[in-house]
């Protein structure tokens, strides 16, 4: 079953209290994990040190200690700022460089038994939309993730901890995003579960402008979210991360219901 998993806004840092209500919140939503980052990936954005990270999610994770169900996910590229949060409480490790800016972090994972979602970006988040892009995007995509699945097992990793996001929108351009989604089931090979995310970003904005507009803003984009997401499922994706966690949990209810069908009916016929 596709679990949707729901980022709390950036600025839900500056104000611990408020970040809290976000949390519960998004859970209550129907979120089924939830991830934290203190630092920005979107494109342009620059790296900040490990004690700023710090800085911005331990109070969180101190704040939510106990009060959520759910687990929680920390989005970090940085070792250091792993191993902090997963004694605070995080049980899961989201990596956007696929071990490439710190490979230690694989084996503090591997001594605390989390999972570890390895992602694809093509450059770092500062220059990857301005190009080249690759000339064979699922090529590409799936050598970066092979590389990163060798590292995190030369680090001692077991297979069954890790997961591999393709990265919708990290160095690539808006046709190789659906490009992605539509050969998902390629992404099946490589034998972990599939995390996308593709929500409210940049090629949905892009192709749900009327002609004349250059794009919408991320706030409406939420039909074209629903679209991906069903698609990715459909397609074989795991875990589904999103912003709108009430609207998409119903999404994915359906998108379960119609992928167990399938199923159900295959195994009928195989009978």
């Amino acid at each position: 079953m596709s679990l949707p998993t729901v980022f709390p806004t950036a600025g839900a840092f500056l104000d611990s209290q408020a970040a809290v209500a976000r949390a519960l919140e998004l859970e209550r939503d129907g979120a089924d994990i939830l991830d934290i980052g203190g630092e920005s990936t979107r494109p342009t954005a620059l790296p900040v040190s490990a004690r700023e990270e710090l800085s911005r999610i331990l109070p969180l994770f101190e704040a939510l200690r106990g009060k959520l169900r759910i687990p929680i996910s920390v989005d970090t590229q940085k070792s250091e700022v792993a191993e902090a949060a997963l004694a605070a409480g995080a049980e899961i490790v989201n990596d956007i460089s696929a071990l490439r800016t710190d490979p230690r972090l694989a084996g503090v994972a591997r001594q605390a038994g989390a999972p570890v979602i390895l992602m694809h970006m093509r450059g770092i988040p500062r220059t990857m939309q301005r190009g080249p892009f690759a000339r064979n995007v699922v090529r590409d995509v799936m050598t970066g993730l092979r590389e990163g699945l060798a590292r995190a097992r030369r680090e001692g990793l077991a297979k069954s901890q890790i997961l591999l996001d393709p990265g919708i929108g990290f160095g690539k351009s808006h046709e190789q995003n659906f490009e992605i989604l539509a050969r998902l089931p390629e992404f099946a090979r490589l034998g972990c579960p599939i995390v996308i995310g593709t929500s409210r970003k940049g090629f949905l904005g892009k192709a749900l402008a009327k002609p004349g507009e250059a794009s919408l803003p991320p706030g409406e984009r939420l039909l074209g979210t629903a679209a991906t997401v069903t698609a990715t499922i459909l397609g074989g994706a795991h875990i589904v991360r999103v912003h709108d966690a009430a609207e998409i949990a119903r999404v994915v209810r359906v998108a379960d219901a119609i992928v167990n069908t399938a199923d159900a009916m295959r195994k009928w016929k195989q009978r």
